[in-house]
């Protein structure tokens, strides 16, 4: 997930956003935002009649689920929000069977499989060279079903911003939002460029503190909805200015539905159809994937709320492995490639950093990760591939999140080793 200047959070979870700086939320956070959220939700108005969950409040309250039912209904979170299908071709992207990794001599029934008990993992596939080296089921989950991917959406949303780039539809990053999104032009985002909000250096006051019920975060999606206008516009609109913009890095999950919103006005599609028009059907998906909506305008939310099957995820990060080419063409803008996969801003770690919604690290690898164990890895010096979903115990935990990355630099180890095995 994210890092204190990244997060890798769920946007339209207004908790999973948060959650994901530095990879780690303190569990005390969680609990105050829980007791904040149950009052928000739980208590009778003043006419003593029980309050009716809105959407934004029940996806909110998605954080807090017990374990059982979060392995339960991550894979079905597109029929339990209203959402947007992402419709796959006729066409299908193969993923030829390669060689079976073989993890610290253990195979898939040691090294793998206790790490997927262990954390409640549903699904990791891995891909080399475009061959699926590696690929395991559990939780009762399967190739055919899908799986949310929280915040691993933000960088799908900021790829359709590159592709937008490339096909004209957005014609520069150096285009203001208001250009974009008229209800901004009397906003502190009005002249916001289309770069500093992938970046997240608007300089628009936010306050993202969990353990805070009366911060930003915490109120973005519990209000009435104004006008017809998604609940992140009409919030956005009333920000001030704290910094001038390009100047300073503070995260913001409200930013990242806001670019959702920005693709959606200058492509006049929603996200699911722009995603299967551009990457889905001409790549070569295997499968539907959903995209859940704002309750209040219809649109998909930017920062979370796609769903996809575990093999299509593998296939986007093999989309990104390829250079954003189909078929031979570029189908994204040759800048934000460049710019989205190094770092733009520091995070906590010197060998980490943040791009375009996708975390980098030093080694040239880079990653879409979203809380609960969402992650699309991807490292070009070994073609290397690494997709997971799962529901872990936690949102996030510097435990969950040290796994992970051992995990990963288990799969990196075991690909130098059978290198110096066919060296020597």
């Amino acid at each position: 997930m994210p890092s204190r200047s990244g997060t890798a959070r769920t946007a339209n979870m207004v908790l999973p956003h948060r959650l994901t700086r530095t990879d780690m939320c303190p569990t005390i956070r969680l609990r105050l935002l829980a007791a904040a959220l149950c009052l928000t939700v739980a208590l009778p108005s003043a006419a003593s009649e029980p309050h009716t969950p809105t959407i934004g409040e029940q996806r909110e309250a998605v954080l807090f689920w017990p374990q059982t039912q979060r392995e339960a209904q991550f894979r079905q979170m597109y029929t339990l929000f209203p959402s947007d299908r992402a419709a796959h071709g006729t066409h299908v992207h193969e993923l030829p069977q390669g060689k079976p990794l073989v993890l610290g001599g253990q195979g898939v029934s040691g090294l793998l499989t206790r790490y997927m008990d262990q954390h409640h993992l549903a699904g990791v596939m891995v891909l080399q060279g475009g061959r699926v080296r590696l690929q395991h089921y559990a939780l009762g989950f399967g190739p055919e079903q899908r799986w949310e991917s929280f915040s691993v959406a933000k960088s799908v949303t900021s790829t359709l911003v590159g592709i937008a780039l490339q096909r004209g539809d957005i014609h520069s990053m150096d285009d203001t939002l208001g250009t974009y999104i008229p209800e901004l032009r009397d906003s502190a985002y009005a002249k916001v460029t289309v770069q500093q909000l992938l970046t997240m250096t608007s300089g628009v006051h936010w306050n993202e503190d969990y353990a805070d019920a009366k911060s930003d975060v915490a109120q973005m999606y519990l209000h009435a909805c104004v006008d017809g206008q998604a609940h992140v516009l009409s919030y956005l609109r009333k920000q001030p200015r704290q910094w001038p913009a390009g100047t300073h890095w503070n995260y913001n999950t409200a930013e990242t539905d806001l670019l959702g919103i920005l693709v959606q006005r200058a492509t006049h599609r929603s996200l699911a159809a722009y995603l299967s028009q551009t990457i889905w059907q001409p790549y070569g998906m295997a499968a539907d994937a959903y995209w859940i909506k704002d309750e209040c305008d219809g649109s998909d939310t930017g920062g979370s709320g796609l769903s996809a099957t575990l093999g299509d995820y593998a296939r986007l990060g093999q989309f990104m492995l390829d250079g954003g080419r189909i078929a031979g063409k570029p189908a994204v803008a040759k800048a934000w490639l460049e710019g989205a996969l190094r770092r733009q801003e520091s995070v906590d770690e010197p060998d980490r950093g943040y791009g375009y919604l996708w975390w980098t690290d030093a080694d040239g690898s880079y990653a879409a990760i979203g809380i609960f164990g969402q992650m699309v890895y991807v490292d070009p010096a070994r073609q290397l591939v690494i997709a997971q979903v799962g529901a872990w115990p936690h949102a996030t935990s510097d435990e969950l999140v040290a796994a992970r990355r051992e995990f990963v630099a288990a799969i990196k180890h075991a690909v130098d080793a059978e290198r110096e095995r066919s060296v020597h």
